[in-house]
C-alpha cells in the first residue's frame, strides 16, 4: 500500500494530466456525433481485426479435425458409390431385380500410415487399424493417387502391408483404354518413383503417356484404381512388352489411404481352388 501511495505522489501530475485528457475525449466524443462516429468506426475496425486473427487461429487449431472429418464422409461416399454401382450391375445382368437386394462387392475403411519403407528391396507399411477395425489379410491398399499395397499380416490393432515397391508384389494391372490386356505389375527395386508392368502382349498397342490402372482379375483390388502413366517400352522385337511405369503416387510421402475389403473373395477362391 505504501509503495502505491508513493507512486501516486511521484507522478501525481502526470496521472492529474491522463485523467483531463480521458475526460475531455470522453465529452467531445459524446457531445459531437463526427467524433463519436470516427471513435466507433475506430474501435470496431480495431476489434473486427481480432476477432479475425482469433477466428483463424482457431480454424487452424481445428483443420486436423476438419480433415479427418472430410475423410470419413469421403469413406461414407466411396461406399454408397459402391452400393449404387453394385445396384446398377445387378439391373444390367437380371431381368427382374428384387429391390431389397443388391451385389454389393466392396467396403472400405479408411487408416492412417504410421511407417512407410521405400528404399529397400522389399519395403513394408504398417497402418493403424487391425483385426478390431475388420482389417484381414489380403485387403487392397491405395489412396486417392493410387495405389499402395496389400495387407500382409494383422494384429488386434495394426496391420503390416506390403507395398508395391516390393519385389515379392504382382499386383494385376492392365491399360486403362483400348483391349482388355493385363499382367502383372512388380518392381526392380530401382526407383521408387517407378514400377514395371509385364506380360503385356506386343499388340497391345501401349503408347507413352498411356494411364495404368487394376485390372479387376483378382480377389483383391477393385478394378480401375489408377497406379501410373507408361514412361518407357521395353525391346520392341520381343514378343512381350516390358512397361516402365511412372507412379502416379509419391510412395515417400504417404499418409492417409483406404483399405478395401472384398466381399466375395471367399467364395471366388472357394471356386478356383476346386
Amino acid at each position: 500500500m505504501q509503495q502505491l501511495i508513493s507512486f501516486i505522489q511521484k507522478y501525481k501530475y502526470l496521472l492529474f494530466f491522463i485523467m483531463l485528457q480521458a475526460i475531455g475525449i470522453h465529452l467531445t466524443i459524446r457531445n459531437h456525433s463526427f467524433h463519436k462516429s470516427t471513435f466507433l468506426n475506430s474501435t470496431n475496425f480495431i476489434s473486427g481485426n481480432l476477432y479475425e486473427k482469433f477466428a483463424n487461429i482457431a480454424d487452424y487449431i481445428h483443420l486436423k479435425e476438419q480433415n479427418q472429418q472430410l475423410v470419413l464422409e469421403n469413406i461414407q461416399l466411396k461406399n454408397k458409390v459402391a452400393v449404387l454401382n453394385s445396384i446398377e450391375q445387378t439391373a444390367l445382368e437380371t431381368v427382374s431385380v428384387d429391390s431389397t437386394f443388391f451385389n454389393q462387392r466392396y467396403s472400405y475403411s479408411v487408416a492412417k500410415i504410421i511407417k512407410n519403407q521405400y528404399t529397400k528391396s522389399n519395403n513394408l507399411l504398417l497402418i493403424d487399424k487391425g483385426k478390431n477395425d475388420g482389417i484381414e489379410k489380403e485387403m487392397a491398399v491405395f489412396n486417392s493417387k493410387g495405389i499402395v499395397g496389400v495387407t500382409e499380416k494383422t494384429t488386434e490393432k495394426y496391420t503390416r502391408v506390403q507395398s508395391i515397391l516390393n519385389k515379392n508384389s504382382g499386383i494385376s494391372a492392365r491399360l486403362k483404354k483400348g483391349a482388355n490386356y493385363f499382367g502383372p505389375l512388380v518392381w526392380d527395386g530401382k526407383d521408387y518413383r517407378k514400377v514395371q508392368l509385364t506380360d503385356i502382349p506386343r499388340q497391345a498397342n501401349v503408347k507413352i503417356g498411356d494411364t495404368i490402372v487394376t485390372s479387376g482379375m483378382s480377389t483383391i483390388f477393385p478394378e480401375g484404381i489408377l497406379i501410373g502413366t507408361v514412361l518407357t517400352i521395353g525391346n520392341k522385337h520381343s514378343s512381350e512388352n516390358k512397361i516402365n511405369v511412372q507412379l502416379f503416387n509419391d510412395m515417400s510421402n504417404l499418409r492417409h489411404v483406404y483399405v478395401v475389403k472384398s466381399l466375395h473373395k471367399l467364395e471366388l477362391k472357394a471356386l478356383q481352388d476346386e
